[in-house]
């Protein structure tokens, strides 16, 4: 999705993401709440949240994060190790393992694993929005932010490509709406 960048920081443009993220883990809750008490579930949309929340919020929104805005909050003294950023990436491992867990084992089995990601982003989130993003706005530059709203547009062009955005939000609109 092409934005103006003129205007926009990277860390407004990584909030907007979570806003997106937020309401994808609401149906995602809600077709896990399904699996554990055992009424007729929409595989179909579970299938498409896993699949949104490994491209869209691992590989394109974590991906922007780990490869651009940590790396540079490191150069700005943030440290990794026993800091905020050590704390994010084993959250975003840990993420990862629950994504595996949801299309492993039983139908309990994987309601648990949907529980245990809703939860752990829901959190996550809230740390980056209240605590690293607000690190990041006071010691990244305006300039800096602008070189960094680029490099992720780059990573979603290169992780969603030109147009999947929209026709993600689309999708996720259409399952709000069931």
């Amino acid at each position: 999705m092409m934005r103006d960048l003129s205007h926009a920081a990277a860390t407004a443009m990584l909030r907007h993401e979570h806003e997106v993220i937020l309401r994808a883990l609401t149906l995602l809750e809600r077709v896990g709440q399904g699996l554990e008490a055992g009424p007729p579930v929409d595989r179909a949309a579970l299938t498409w949240l896993i699949d949104f929340f490994r491209t869209f919020a691992d590989r394109c929104h974590h991906g922007k994060e780990e490869q651009h805005l940590f790396p540079a909050l490191e150069r700005h003294g943030v440290p990794r190790e026993g800091g905020p950023l050590g704390v994010m990436l084993q959250e975003h491992e840990d993420g990862r393992a629950f994504l595996r867990a949801t299309t492993q084992g039983d139908d309990r089995a994987r309601a648990e694993a949907v529980r245990g990601y809703v939860a752990l982003l829901r959190a996550h989130i809230d740390k980056e929005n209240e605590i690293l993003f607000p690190i990041a706005e006071q010691v990244l530059a305006e300039e800096e932010q602008r070189v960094l709203a680029q490099a992720f547009e780059a990573v979603e062009q290169v992780v969603v490509g030109p147009g999947i955005h929209e026709r993600l939000l689309a999708k996720l609109a259409e399952l709000e709406g069931k």
